[in-house]
């Protein structure tokens, strides 16, 4: 009986924490002039280890990427992979499954990096939310220095530091 009741609680632990995750993003690039370029870019992305499937809207330069389930994902990599194709990224959004995850002073933790909500003043949230990164190298500059210049939280942090505006 006590073996099934430890079994019972690690597949409760296991389960719970596989819900809190990102399932999608929408990836938009700048410096793209072909229907080359895009596939070259497309092709970049897809070795990423955390990238499911990838849809292409050539009209928009846009991405949608769909993540593996319980594979933490990277944003840093794929922004260097689309460095790395010789183009930049435009914007990042991305969604988020909030089921089981502890947000405290606007951030939370994911893979080891922080995650800080800029715009979510007393908000709560569960389920699946969208979110824009809107750090250097993920938006364009105007978008980064008008919603960096009001960070002022200096709480420490674990890993990368990304910005969030919902």
């Amino acid at each position: 009986m006590k073996t099934i009741k430890i079994f019972i609680l690690i597949l409760t632990l296991t389960v719970t924490a596989a819900h809190a995750q990102f399932t999608k993003a929408e990836l938009q690039v700048s410096g793209l002039t072909c229907a080359l370029c895009a596939k070259s870019t497309e092709k970049a992305l897809r070795s990423l280890p955390f990238v499911s499937d990838i849809k292409t809207d050539l009209m928009r330069n846009l991405y949608l990427i769909t993540f593996k389930n319980d594979v933490p994902v990277n944003f840093e990599q794929i922004s260097k992979k689309v460095q790395g194709s010789g183009f930049s990224v435009n914007s990042l959004k991305a969604t988020f499954n909030f089921d089981n995850t502890q947000i405290a002073d606007n951030h939370f933790s994911y893979n080891g990096d922080t995650y800080r909500l800029l715009n979510a003043a007393d908000k709560t949230f569960s389920g699946s939310v969208n979110f824009t990164i809107v750090d250097n190298g993920f938006a364009p500059k105007s978008v980064s220095k008008k919603y960096l210049s009001q960070v002022t939280d200096a709480t420490p942090a674990s890993g990368r530091v990304y910005h969030l505006a919902i």
